[in-house]
């Protein structure tokens, strides 16, 4: 078992070195006599935000965890496969196990690979960093003039057509329903015309067929009996959480997410905190994005040094503020969105809009690594989330 803390300290786990986990284990370090261990399959820090890029050939989307994670964390580059609450100890592929007096459980999530035929044989989902590599590796080998057609019209999906349209790909957009189903009319209009300008074919699945039912070789086959020619398919829709909670008979949500209180608490054990993709607040999870895995990376952390100190952690509460999609280099569509995560009639596009998805993007990345240099400097201020208040009534009164 491995266990390098120093007398009378208290040994933290993270488990994922994600957006929340490594803010969590940066945070974490505020405490001289915390010893913390990140727990991550891969030695280099992921902007997955910027995976899109790596696939149209404009950014690597990796650092090395030295420029991001505090010196005083320990990486152990190892994938965690069971966690063992009752003694407090996570198993790794390697055999070895890492023993924890609290852990933060931040496992993130990847793109979810449906049942459907051909596609986990032809289709290239681009959700984690490997999988973005091959199918960066495949778009190469294609020929320039080839087909490309990508599955789900979500960020991930139209980001990634537009730089690839940027480099001269000729590429189908499959929706599978409506084209940014988060934006407003307003902002979806600006979307699906920039889209239009670089060439992009959208195939919107309302009122169309453009739902996809079958992957193959060489196309993809729609509902309505159409056959989309495909060199390479890019699969973009629908994410999963990894079941480490599961197997390790934690108490989850219907994805797989770990089931906490709104401290972010496990409902199993009050060692285990999490933050991230992975959590499930109340059985309310917040939407998925690095937008809020970051401030509940924060919060988990907070969480943990209020119980060693003994005291009783507050309820989170972060803020959302919309969603931005770049749409190529020089143009880009921010919607804008109320703090409890509804999106409003207010939006910028344009060069503007571009320049605040490369400033969030950077803003990301830079507070995890100011958070590692000076554990402490990033608070999130608390609002009060009258819609989330209501929705947990409401689940309390249904239950």
């Amino acid at each position: 078992m491995i266990d390098n803390r120093s007398s009378a300290s208290t040994r933290v786990v993270v488990i994922g070195g994600g957006y929340a986990g490594t803010m969590a284990a940066n945070r974490l370090t505020k405490r001289r006599d915390v010893d913390v261990a990140l727990i991550n399959p891969r030695a280099e820090f992921v902007e997955r935000v910027r995976l899109h890029q790596l696939v149209g050939g404009t950014h690597d989307a990796v650092h090395d965890f030295a420029a991001v994670l505090s010196p005083r964390v320990r990486l152990v580059v190892d994938t965690a496969v069971r966690i063992d609450a009752q003694q407090r100890a996570v198993g790794l592929i390697s055999g070895a196990t890492v023993a924890y007096d609290y852990l933060v459980y931040a496992v993130g999530s990847f793109g979810a690979t449906p049942s459907m035929p051909g596609v986990a044989e032809f289709a290239y989902p681009i959700s984690t960093l490997e999988d973005a590599r091959r199918a960066r590796a495949a778009v190469d080998v294609a020929p320039e003039s080839g087909a490309v057609t990508i599955v789900g019209a979500g960020p991930t999906g139209i980001e990634t057509a537009a730089e690839l349209t940027e480099q001269g790909r000729g590429v189908t957009l499959v929706c599978g329903g409506e084209l940014g189903p988060y934006l407003e009319a307003p902002a979806r209009r600006v979307v699906g015309d920039r889209l239009r300008s670089l060439k992009v074919t959208v195939l919107d699945g309302d009122g169309d067929g453009a739902r996809v039912v079958e992957v193959g070789a060489a196309t993809v086959l729609l509902e309505d009996g159409r056959e989309v020619a495909s060199d390479v398919t890019l699969w973009t829709a629908g994410f999963a959480v990894p079941d480490l909670a599961a197997r390790s008979g934690l108490s989850t949500d219907e994805a797989g997410r770990l089931l906490t209180d709104e401290t972010l608490t496990s409902v199993d054990s009050p060692r285990i905190v999490a933050a991230g993709d992975s959590a499930s607040p109340s059985g309310a999870p917040y939407r998925m994005s690095c937008q809020i895995a970051v401030p509940l990376g924060n919060l988990a952390a907070d969480t943990v040094l209020a119980r060693i100190d003994g005291r009783e952690p507050k309820a989170v509460a972060p803020g959302f503020v919309g969603q931005c999609l770049s749409l190529g280099r020089r143009f880009g569509v921010y919607q804008f969105a109320s703090k409890d995560d509804h999106a409003t009639k207010a939006y910028v596009a344009g060069r503007s809009a571009a320049i605040l998805k490369e400033s969030g993007s950077g803003f990301a990345y830079g507070s995890l690594v100011f958070e590692g240099k000076r554990p402490g400097l990033m608070n999130w201020v608390p609002f009060k989330d009258t819609g989330r208040q209501g929705l947990l009534e409401s689940a309390r009164v249904s239950a």
